[in-house]
């Protein structure tokens, strides 16, 4: 081979990268001499070497060994080493062929072998490192996913936790209220599904807010009459039961502490009116303020305690045990008894609190002194009640002023724009049954009262022993049942032990303030001692028997029966619904579910929301108004309403009937320049000779006024010292009546 082919064929080999069609044909079948072999040979060596060690360890102008090399003469002597290469392997035809994962091949020269070992490990190790990093990668990335995932699905949770009730479990409750073995608990029944929210009238937001209303005594038929215009359209637009039964025995007091703790009152400790401990050996009277406003006494949680735990403000009017410092916090507003209070002064006191500024959520805060718990006391029926009995022509008066303070009420609410925000219930207590002298059973006559150390309750009597034994104790039981069966007492009154045969359904005998013996009369009846009032001559001086008007029976006899009306967002269903009879233990638990406050245990079962069993039928007759068997119904007189709001609550108070001078005492209505009803003819009983109107004649408050201002103030004052003097003459005559004859036992009773 002539010099300048040689020249050629290096300047091929080792000058410019050999074209397609050069590195594509390689023909292994051209001769070659062993020089050039051998100098092909130390050649390729030489540049793999050189080429290694450049990639190996690149200079300042590369990027390492997945970078750009700036080189080019590096570039293409490692091209070259590569192809040269590739031709050894063809013409070492014993060499197999081998690709390593990422696509290099292996040299078969001993030196080129271990220089490429070394790269392909290090190649190796990057592409682990590599994985390992990219395994790294994705176990954080898909644990950074699980832990979002899992925050939100707790964030979830939680919203859910927090809308089922943000008052929390029962079970973190503190001090929950005993409830006798055998009752229902909170944890047996279902949990309301009424959400309270925060409503706006359209200048202010109000949390949830519900007044409750106490009508004393307001028999459940008492709607029936005639007089209620403002109860009736409450239930023409909301919902109630035809009645609801208190508890036993159906007392004031322990019938108020149920209301508000939905417990019965052998559970919350109130057993009656009045009642003996015999663990304390004190008695409670309800009464007597200094005994009965001990909190020894009330054994329960009531709705303002609940309320309060939880954030709810809280104002009390005169509910009966609100003075007693009960629980660990106390209402922020409560207002004393007073037996006197005005019927507009209720109104006024709860649109007041009304008006207070309030939350803005459903949790009240601390700062806001707008309550959104009320509770109200309306005594008037009950004290009247008792004094002029329930089918008296005075009562029907009370009803109907009554009545008038509600639809004040209900104006002052709707004036506020709070028709559709605030939560209203009607409540009652307890009925009510007329008494009579010939239906008293003289305590005397049927035991020995000797034999008696304590007597609680009335007009049921439970009976104290002095021998505590178990055998005198039945020798006591036995006597007075066979007496409730001889012809002279049999219908009359029941005889219980309350460890054997107590009703059940009474829930009246889990408790040690319950006397061990009972005598329960039949509604209508009384039992009496000879210091009460002596039967046999009281009868022949033709004296009247007082009070005229009693509860405390059977409480689900129809005579008993209570009241329940609501209306407002916690009761969204059609105007008019009815429900089915319940007892007045479910009203706690529906209170707190209109206020999204969590319940303490009790013996309630009903949750909001309510599920009425159908729409009034207002086309059917109202029923007829109840009276003992034995007597007649009343004629009364019509009292025409004018839908004018009547101003106090009794005739003591009344600004038409009360003289300008302090200590005066109300003069008599008849006297006055106004229409009064008449009683039955005959009638020789007090509310005949004190009969008033019920409300307002059909003269306008523009002309009442116009009657005491300028031409009118002169008969008006005329009119004043006419009855001041009549008055006094009333009184002269009544002293003079009064000599020598008995009085009846005390008519102020609740």
């Amino acid at each position: 081979m002539a010099r300048s082919d040689y020249d050629t064929v290096e300047q091929d080999g080792v000058g410019e990268p050999l074209d397609a069609s050069d590195e594509g044909s390689d023909d292994e079948s051209i001769p070659r001499t062993s020089r050039e072999v051998r100098r092909h040979d130390m050649e390729t060596m030489t540049t793999e070497e050189e080429a290694e060690r450049l990639l190996g360890k690149p200079s300042s102008g590369s990027r390492g060994l997945f970078g750009r090399v700036e080189d080019d003469d590096v570039r293409h002597e490692a091209r070259r080493a590569e192809r040269g290469s590739k031709k050894r392997r063809r013409s070492e035809k014993s060499e197999p062929m081998y690709e390593l994962e990422e696509g290099g091949p292996m040299s078969s020269g001993a030196e080129s072998s271990g220089h490429s070992s070394e790269v392909d490990i290090a190649t190796l190790h990057a592409v682990q490192a590599t994985r390992k990093s990219k395994g790294s990668r994705l176990c954080k990335f898909v644990g950074v996913h699980i832990v979002i995932v899992a925050a939100f699905i707790a964030l979830l949770f939680g919203a859910y936790r927090a809308s089922q009730g943000k008052r929390g479990h029962e079970a973190t409750r503190p001090d929950t209220p005993h409830v006798a073995e055998g009752t229902t608990q909170n944890d047996h029944i279902p949990h309301s599904q009424y959400r309270a929210q925060s409503l706006s009238n359209g200048t202010h937001t109000f949390a949830p807010t519900t007044i409750l209303i106490s009508l004393d005594g307001f028999r459940a038929d008492f709607v029936h009459l005639g007089l209620t215009p403002t109860l009736s359209e409450l239930i023409h637009a909301g919902v109630s039961p035809e009645y609801m039964n208190p508890s036993f025995p159906s007392l004031t007091f322990p019938n108020h502490f149920t209301l508000v703790t939905g417990l019965h009152p052998e559970s919350h400790g109130i057993v009656g009116n009045t009642f003996w401990d015999p663990i304390t050996e004190k008695e409670f009277y309800y009464t007597d303020h200094d005994r009965s406003m001990q909190p020894e006494w009330w054994n329960a949680e009531p709705l303002w305690e609940t309320t309060e735990l939880q954030g709810v403000r809280t104002a009390i009017h005169m509910w009966p045990g609100s003075e007693a410092h009960i629980g660990k916090v106390e209402p922020v507003y409560v207002d004393k008894f007073n037996a006197d209070e005005k019927l507009d002064n209720k109104v006024h006191r709860i649109l007041g609190w009304l008006d207070l500024p309030g939350p803005e959520g459903v949790n009240a805060k601390p700062e806001s002194p707008r309550p959104q718990l009320i509770a109200a006391y309306v005594p008037n029926v009950d004290a009247d009640g008792h004094k002029y009995g329930p089918n008296s022509t005075y009562i029907r008066s009370t009803i109907a002023e009554v009545d008038g303070m509600l639809g004040q009420l209900f104006t002052g609410i709707e004036d506020r724009n709070l028709t559709q925000i605030v939560n209203v219930i009607i409540v009652s207590d307890h009925g009510m049954a007329s008494t009579s002298v010939d239906r008293l059973v003289q305590l005397e006559d049927i035991i020995d009262t000797g034999l008696i150390e304590h007597i609680d309750g009335w007009p049921l009597y439970g009976l104290r022993p002095y021998n505590h034994s178990d055998t005198h104790l039945q020798d006591l039981y036995e006597h007075l049942l066979d007496k409730s069966k001889t012809s002279k007492y049999r219908g009359n009154f029941d005889v219980y032990l309350r460890d054997e045969n107590m009703p059940e359904r009474y829930h009246f005998s889990d408790n040690a303030r319950i006397a061990p013996l009972w005598i329960v009369p039949k509604v209508g009846w009384a039992i009496v001692t000879k210091d009460e009032f002596n039967v046999a001559t009281s009868i022949e001086r033709g004296l009247a028997y007082h009070p005229k008007g009693l509860h405390g029976y059977d409480n689900e006899d129809p005579f008993m029966r209570a009241g329940f009306i609501a209306r407002g967002p916690a009761f969204p269903h059609a105007p008019g619904s009815r429900l089915e009879p319940f007892q007045n233990t479910e009203v706690y638990n529906i209170v707190c579910d209109s206020l999204g406050v969590t319940p303490a245990v009790n013996n309630g079962t009903l949750r909001l929301p309510l599920k009425p069993s159908g729409i009034h039928d207002f086309e059917k007759p109202a029923p007829e108004i109840l009276h003992p068997p034995d007597e007649q119904p009343q004629a009364h007189p019509v009292i025409v309403s004018t839908g004018l709001p009547p101003e106090v609550a009794n005739l003591a108070s009344r600004p038409d009937f009360m003289v300008p001078t302090a200590g005066i005492p109300p003069v008599k209505p008849t006297l006055l320049d106004r229409p009064t009803p008449t009683s039955a003819p005959g009638a020789t009983s007090p509310e005949a000779m004190l009969a008033r109107p019920a409300v307002h004649d059909n003269t306008t408050s523009s002309e009442s006024e116009s009657s005491r201002s300028g031409g009118g103030w002169l008969s008006w004052a005329t009119a004043k010292l006419e009855a001041i003097k009549a008055w006094a003459g009333h009184v002269f005559e009544s002293s003079s009546q009064s000599n020598g004859t008995a009085e009846a036992t005390s008519s102020s009773v609740p």
